[in-house]
């Protein structure tokens, strides 16, 4: 089950290189798009996010609900607000910065709880 568990986890992984990607490529753009590596992305973060929870959840191991209820919202809202954008001509700088913003909460979320939780 572990090798499953990695095997999700870089699936994961990917999912959010390629939201950043999608979100990067636009940086200087005046019109920004929710763009299908956005699309993408956000899906295969999101779904593999949850296949993770439940090889996690499978294990002998703790599982921190708190922590992926929170990571579960802020990726949900992520997917959403992608998603509802999908067919527009173009998207306002705030909401793709709120976009780039919740993406980057959602892996300090992922990085740094685990470090505080580890280190205690």
């Amino acid at each position: 089950m572990e090798i499953v568990r990695h095997i999700l986890l870089v699936i994961h992984l990917l999912g959010f290189a390629a939201l950043f990607g999608g979100l990067l490529v636009q940086l200087k753009a005046s019109d920004k798009v929710a763009n299908g590596l956005m699309r993408d992305g956000s899906g295969t973060a999101f779904v593999a996010g949850l296949l993770l929870v439940g090889v996690l959840e499978m294990g002998d191991g703790p599982v921190d609900h708190v922590k992926i209820g929170v990571k579960l919202v802020i990726g949900l809202v992520i997917l959403g607000l992608v998603m509802s954008q999908l067919r527009k001509p173009k998207i306002s700088d705030a909401l793709y910065w709120a976009i780039f913003a919740l993406s980057i909460v959602n892996v300090c979320v992922a990085v740094f709880w685990s470090s505080a939780h580890v280190a205690s």
